[in-house]
């Protein structure tokens, strides 16, 4: 008998292993986009509630399906914005280089004061007195960066179709929270305990809730404020560097790196030096927004240390791509959580 149960315990454990492994193998190629639509409805929910309270739950469905179409709208417009800026641009630059009529601003003086000044001045002057020659001369470097800029391109341009998709999914999962969060919180009390697995949720919820706003919604400040100071001063391949503060903000490198080629280039094809000078302070004030707004939004409303969900997010970049901002966050303030119960706990021990 004792050998039956034995043997009948492990074919049920094994079909359970098999079955959570059948399923996460289906399930592989959308965990990328399922995962964005868990931390977009959670950071999204409460804006989305507001509006569903203010107009009536009984209509709920129509509220839901003008606020995905409004949300798509939001994403999808500037993305196709900078997309066509970005093709517009480099089929122009083709079509002149083409047709031997691509005028490239010859460097000033200053530029021989830049790091690496000397060999960037004698670069960008033989590209301007013959742009064709140049290209000739560099054909190899030129193909290569093209192909690897264009690359990336594509690559971000697909990221954002995906996360498009993860917001209609999010937008799915907020219309019906009180059951999702009803099963978060049985899952999490059965791995915890009944009051540790509810509170557990709770500061993973206001965690991805504070980065969103500490680091997402700062990079977008940042980034719309330069595409205007971009616009404004007439730089060429303006969402080309809005995409590049973008991305800087996002990955937490300091956007004053993606605003200084800005700058240079300003100068360049800029006569006007007072109007340049001004867009130059404006475009340092937006690249250093960030070290005043994320201190203040971090740390609204969350019990963990600023200092642990920046390294959270910094260390979740490198690890996992942009999905890292909240995984590692998240973890870190987890990890935070039971390091300091355990330290509490042997305390009173």
């Amino acid at each position: 008998m004792k050998t039956n149960f034995n043997i009948t315990a492990f074919i049920k454990l094994a079909l359970i292993v098999g079955l959570v492994l059948w399923a996460s193998l289906i399930m592989k190629p959308f965990v990328g986009a399922l995962a964005w639509a868990v931390i977009l409805a959670v950071a999204i929910y409460p804006f989305y509630q507001k509006i569903v309270n203010r107009i009536g739950e009984s209509r709920k469905k129509l509220v839901t399906i003008f606020f995905a179409l409004i949300s798509v709208a939001l994403l999808a417009v500037p993305a196709y914005s900078v997309f066509s800026s970005v093709l517009e641009s480099s089929s122009y630059a083709l079509t002149e280089l083409k047709n031997g009529t691509l005028e490239i601003p010859a460097p000033t003086e200053k530029v021989k004061d830049w790091p690496l000044g000397d060999k960037i001045y004698a670069n960008w002057e033989s590209a301007s007195s013959n742009i064709q020659a140049y290209v000739l001369d560099h054909k190899d470097f030129v193909l290569e960066t093209g192909k690897s800029f264009f690359g990336s391109f594509l690559g971000i341009m697909g990221t954002l179709v995906g996360f498009i998709l993860s917001l209609i999914i999010a937008i799915v999962f907020m219309s019906k929270a009180d059951s999702g969060h009803s099963t978060v919180v049985k899952f999490a009390n059965k791995l915890v305990g009944q009051k540790e697995g509810e509170d557990l949720v709770i500061m993973s919820r206001n965690t991805i809730r504070s980065v969103v706003k500490g680091i997402l919604l700062v990079a977008i400040i940042q980034a719309v404020l330069s595409f205007i100071g971009f616009k404004l001063i007439g730089l060429p391949a303006a969402g080309l560097f809005t995409l590049l503060v973008l991305c800087c903000a996002i990955v937490q490198l300091p956007v004053t790196l993606a605003v200084i080629p800005a700058i240079a280039l300003a100068f360049s094809i800029t006569d006007n030096t007072t109007y340049t000078i001004i867009f130059s302070v404006y475009i340092i004030v937006v690249s250093l927004l960030d070290n005043f707004l994320k201190p203040v939004l971090l740390s609204k409303g969350l019990k963990t240390p600023t200092v642990i969900i920046f390294l959270g997010a910094i260390g979740g970049v490198l690890l996992h791509g942009i999905i890292g901002l909240f995984v590692g966050t998240v973890v870190m303030a987890l990890a935070h959580q039971f390091y300091m119960k355990w330290v509490n706990s042997s305390e009173e021990a």
